[in-house]
């Protein structure tokens, strides 16, 4: 429904960039992620994907973000998951195809309790993730789910300080396995922000600095991992 939050995950364009600023990264890719590249026409399909899907479901949301930043979203997308699958590696976590089911099943419960009409393609288009790509989605929260089990035992604490200790401990374990990665972006995408993976775009250096207020701590992306 038009207006509404639609986030994802609760249950959880920079243009004309000289050829010389996408020395961090191999010609044709968005983004490098550990040994494997992004390429940009993996990217430029998936855009695609998320474009056709905004189309047909239009008319019931609203985008959490500027249309012409779909790049971003879908790149975002692709570094959270392949991060996320790291983290599965290196933690010893295996997740089945129930598994993968189950987990969108609970996100799509979790849509309903919200009061939401939308459908779960409906609310991943509103979130920048192409609908051809909701299995992926499924894996990452299932990862999530099964390495929060861990952590906690297999019970969720219901205290403030251990939920938020419980959190802390999934968030380093994350970093770490985003750092381990050695993450490239594509410039002429932007920046990758490390605090939600999200790719921001990076503002011009000589943007009218003395005009314009200092972006608050608390508010600027995090270009490094912080771990």
């Amino acid at each position: 429904m038009p207006g509404t939050s639609m986030k994802l995950a609760a249950a959880v364009l920079a243009a004309g960039l000289a050829v010389a600023a996408c020395g961090q990264v191999q010609m044709g890719a968005a983004a490098i992620v550990g040994s494997q590249r992004v390429s940009s026409s993996t990217l430029s399909d998936e855009v695609a994907n998320l474009s056709a899907g905004y189309q047909a479901h239009k008319r019931q949301i609203q985008l959490q973000y500027p249309a012409s930043q779909m790049p971003q979203q879908v790149l975002a997308w692709i570094v959270r998951f392949r991060v996320r699958n790291q983290l599965a590696s290196r933690d010893g976590i295996s997740v089945t195809t129930t598994d993968v089911r189950q987990a969108l099943g609970q996100i799509t419960a979790s849509i309903k309790q919200s009061g939401e009409s939308a459908t779960l393609p409906e609310v991943a288009v509103a979130n920048g993730l192409p609908p051809d790509m909701l299995n992926a989605l499924g894996r990452y929260q299932a990862i999530e789910t099964k390495l929060l089990n861990r952590l906690d035992g297999g019970k969720l604490p219901t205290a403030s300080a251990a939920q938020q200790t419980l959190e802390t401990k999934f968030n380093a374990s994350q970093c770490r396995a985003a750092k381990s990665l050695n993450i490239k972006v594509n410039p002429q995408y932007g920046s990758l922000n490390y605090t939600d993976f999200s790719v921001v775009l990076t503002p011009a250096a000589l943007s009218n600095p003395q005009s314009s207020a200092p972006t608050p701590a608390a508010s600027r992306p995090v270009l490094t991992p912080p771990c």
